[in-house]
């Protein structure tokens, strides 16, 4: 199979997982890819924020080059589908957003995402016009491609402090209506505005747990009507937790328990053989 038949596979088997609800977690380099594809996970997305920790830098400042390549790394790492997380597309106008959808289907994504923030502290959110013109450029890009490409549509409200539901359906809605395969707000926080956000829409929505505050199961995600549930930055922040705390113990009172809980050898290379 080459690489083109590949991906449009890949990007066929992404699309049927929405048909039903599952879980879809985030790794950050090889390594948890393999891990979480051993594990039985049909599907892998990649995470901004986990990319840039793992290179020793803040969230939301890796390049487009940076974040390419790392796609192509958990792409390359397993067989499973990888959508990928392209932030704002590395761009503000609609057609620098379709350039980098191109470009980052070149890496064999079976799928991706772009969100409606800025990028800019003082005005976080693009105006709704621009914002709507920016998916319709994204869905156009996709729709041009020879393989498969899932695109979801994020609107970030609630990570920047727009707690404004009405808004962010009404986004999402004109999403939906541009070409949008999945739907994304991430930050909804309590379960009825979840299942208000569902009920709203005709297309799939993915739902992000793991984040500050409430989280639920998969039957009660399920039951709220998500078709999509992934973890963003938590399981690169719970590993990295782990990190600080066992640094600190050996730091602060010399001790080294936190090898009590570290995985062993066996079971690693087991992940990897």
């Amino acid at each position: 199979m080459n690489n083109a038949d590949s991906a449009l596979s890949k990007g066929g088997t992404l699309r049927q997982l929405h048909e039903q609800t599952f879980v879809i977690p985030n790794p950050w380099d090889v390594g948890t890819s393999r891990i979480l594809a051993s594990m039985g996970f049909k599907a892998l997305a990649t995470t901004s924020a986990g990319m840039a920790f793992s290179m020793g830098i803040p969230e939301g400042t890796a390049s487009k080059a940076q974040t390419l390549a790392h796609c192509r790394l958990i792409v390359n790492a397993t067989e499973l589908p990888v959508t990928a997380d392209l932030e704002r597309g590395f761009a503000d106008s609609p057609e620098g957003v379709a350039r980098c959808i191109i470009e980052a289907a070149d890496t064999g994504l079976a799928g991706c995402s772009i969100e409606d923030h800025t990028g800019r502290q003082d005005h976080p959110i693009y105006e709704y016009s621009l914002a709507v013109e920016r998916i319709q450029a994204a869905v156009s890009a996709c729709r041009s491609l020879p393989q498969d490409m899932v695109f979801t549509a994020r609107c970030e409200n609630f990570l920047w402090g727009r707690d404004d539901l009405d808004d962010t359906i009404n986004r999402l809605q004109a999403y939906a209506a541009a070409g949008a395969d999945v739907l994304y707000a991430p930050g909804l926080h309590d379960i009825d505005t979840i299942r208000t956000v569902c009920q709203s829409l005709d297309k799939p929505v993915n739902v992000v747990m793991g984040m500050p505050g409430a989280t639920f199961g998969v039957k009660e995600l399920q039951h709220a009507g998500v078709k999509r549930i992934s973890v963003g930055s938590a399981l690169a922040r719970a590993s990295f937790g782990t990190l600080v705390s066992a640094a600190e113990e050996i730091h602060q009172s010399g001790r080294f328990t936190f090898s009590d809980n570290a995985i062993g050898f066996a079971r690693m290379d087991a992940f990897f053989s």
